[in-house]
């Protein structure tokens, strides 16, 4: 079982499978803000920005974190897209001075919550909102990584990949693999406030994010669900509509969440759905004649 915790006392999650790339060469600032959503200025050595790397298309890529180190930068990306994400970026490399190194075995990442910054003496600390909250990344080189852990679990509690994964449920955070995928928009996912900025200059994919703000409408939205009967979701349930039983949407990740005593589940829910309160039946993932939905609520996000 995930252990309980405040994030007032202090959690760390060890995220050191992270793909890692570090971008080098004199217009590696012009190039990578051409290939993300947010505006790379924000990104210094203490300050990590979110922000997507889209198609033309406008759908996603790879989420990532950008933070600055020396004449670099440090950039971090789930592993799934480890594959994908370098020749994405290089395939728009024409006869710019931009370098891609891939530093995922050199270095290793802890995250740390909390306000106040971990003062290990070990690494480099960045502030970065990983958890929809204040937080802390120490990169450090991999040969420091147990020197880290052990001195970060005399002061905080350590999250493993139980833990993480409900403790990301819970904030509403979407994840690559399920809430994130390349047929993903990233208003579609929430990922509007803490990815994208409007007023930066262009960027892969921009056209679309700009028409859908114009817009104001999504074809569907990342939201919460709650269990009424208490028995538990699983991703990939359909979400059929009570009324004319029309599915609305899908879940793609669910847990038991010992803080609220609840199942819980992150969905899409098609627009004109998506109003808190709404009510769905939660059918298996595969269509049979005997299926008996589970009734289920739509919340606001964050759970917690």
């Amino acid at each position: 079982m995930a252990p309980l915790f405040h994030p007032e006392r202090g959690a760390f999650f060890d995220l050191s499978p992270r793909l890692k790339l570090c971008l080098t060469g004199s217009d590696r600032l012009r190039f990578l803000n051409g290939q993300i959503t947010n505006d790379l200025r924000k990104a210094t050595a203490d300050n990590a920005i979110q922000a997507s790397v889209l198609s033309a298309k406008g759908k996603l890529n790879a989420h990532v974190y950008i933070s600055v180190e020396a004449n670099s930068f440090l950039l971090d990306a789930d592993p799934e897209v480890g594959a994908d994400l370098p020749p994405r970026i290089e395939r728009y490399i024409i006869a710019d001075d931009v370098q891609i190194e891939d530093v995922t075995e050199r270095f290793s990442i802890f995250h740390v919550t909390g306000e106040i910054p971990p003062d290990l003496g070990l690494g480099r600390t960045v502030r970065v909102d990983r958890f929809a909250g204040i937080g802390w990344d120490i990169w450090s080189e991999r040969g420091e990584a147990e020197r880290v852990r052990k001195t970060l679990s005399t002061t905080h509690v350590f999250c493993d990949e139980e833990c993480a994964e409900l403790f990301r449920i819970e904030r509403g955070i979407p994840r690559w693999g399920r809430e994130l995928t390349d047929q993903i928009i990233p208003p579609e996912a929430n990922l509007e406030a803490s990815s994208i900025d409007y007023s930066k200059g262009c960027y892969i994919g921009q056209e679309v994010i700009s028409r859908m703000k114009m817009s104001g409408q999504t074809n569907k939205r990342l939201c919460g669900l709650i269990s009424v009967s208490g028995l538990p979701l699983k991703p990939g349930m359909r979400l059929a509509d009570q009324n004319e039983g029309r599915e609305v949407g899908w879940i793609t990740s669910a847990a038991r969440s010992s803080r609220l005593e609840k199942e819980i589940a992150l969905a899409y829910i098609k627009r004109g759905f998506n109003s808190p309160g709404a009510r769905f039946q939660a059918l298996a993932s595969e269509k049979t004649s005997d299926d008996v939905g589970l009734p289920v609520e739509l919340v606001s996000l964050p759970f917690v």
